[in-house]
């Protein structure tokens, strides 16, 4: 202790005499009367001191202030973020919604101009594979499902069940390789059948002799007993007659986009042996 005051004594000297000037100054303040030259030079040593002290004082003030800041904002800055990701999640809830609606209006559309009755089903599931073209749906033999029932949406034919369960079915789509639907050029009545060709349909049987352009829409004929008459079933792509044979070759692509199939209307109708789709 004493090694340490005799390291010091000169600060602590000089601590201890401008302590005792300021007490002397502060006690003759008291009294009235004109500044001594004592006083005068405790002011002006004083001074600068106490000018420094105070400026210590008050920059530790403003960073203890703008921490406090940074800190406010930090938190305020998360809870903005946080508030943006939920509306940005309400949002995109709210669209889905209204795509939803979308569809379910027209496929409610459709519905009403179906002299059948029909039973809403959703896509639950989906071939990986690609050998096949199926998808499986909410409904089955409990919801009055058989095998061969045809399964359209609004923008036309999708399919035909193959394969009921209680509470599921599998449809098998018409661009299935073992598909194949009765069919006819809507604006010559050219017939043939549709089949299925992985993304996309041919047109067999169509006579050479008859004139079907690209762009001409292809439907359903009614005639095989699955699929009523006047479904669409796609639009005309490529045509090729060539210079003998008695069929030409329609490749059609279909009105359905089967990558995008959500909610689907199963027809609830005996189905018939007499069209292997």
């Amino acid at each position: 202790m004493f090694d340490l005051l005799q390291r010091y004594r000169r600060h602590i000297l000089a601590c201890g005499l401008i302590l005792a000037a300021l007490l002397f100054y502060s006690a003759n303040l008291r009294s009235s009367g004109a500044s001594t030259f004592f006083e005068r030079s405790v002011l002006a040593v004083t001074a600068p001191l106490l000018s420094g002290l105070d400026a210590i004082w008050s920059s530790a003030a403003d960073s203890w202030t703008h921490y406090l800041w940074l800190i406010d904002a930090a938190a305020e800055n998360d809870r903005l973020l946080e508030e943006t990701r939920n509306l940005k999640a309400d949002l995109v809830a709210v669209q889905e919604v209204s795509l939803a609606n979308e569809r379910l209006r027209r496929l409610l559309d459709f519905k009403e101009e179906l002299a059948m009755p029909t039973l809403p089903a959703q896509v639950i599931g989906e071939d990986a594979s690609s050998w096949f073209r199926t998808v499986v749906i909410n409904k089955g033999s409990e919801d009055g499902i058989a095998e061969g029932m045809p399964v359209v949406v609004a923008e036309g034919a999708v399919g035909r069940t193959i394969r009921v369960a209680a509470r599921q079915s599998r449809v098998l789509l018409i661009t299935d390789a073992s598909s194949a639907v009765a069919a006819l050029v809507q604006k010559n009545r050219t017939r043939g059948v549709c089949r299925g060709e992985g993304d996309s349909l041919t047109l067999d049987f169509a006579l050479r002799l008859k004139e079907i352009e690209v762009g001409d829409l292809i439907v359903s004929s009614g005639t095989g007993g699955v699929f009523p008459k006047g479904l669409a079933i796609g639009h005309v792509e490529a045509v090729s007659r060539g210079d003998f044979g008695l069929f030409q070759s329609v490749t059609v692509t279909p009105t359905v986009d089967f990558s995008r199939l959500e909610e689907v209307l199963v027809l609830l109708r005996l189905p018939q042996v007499d069209e292997a789709i």
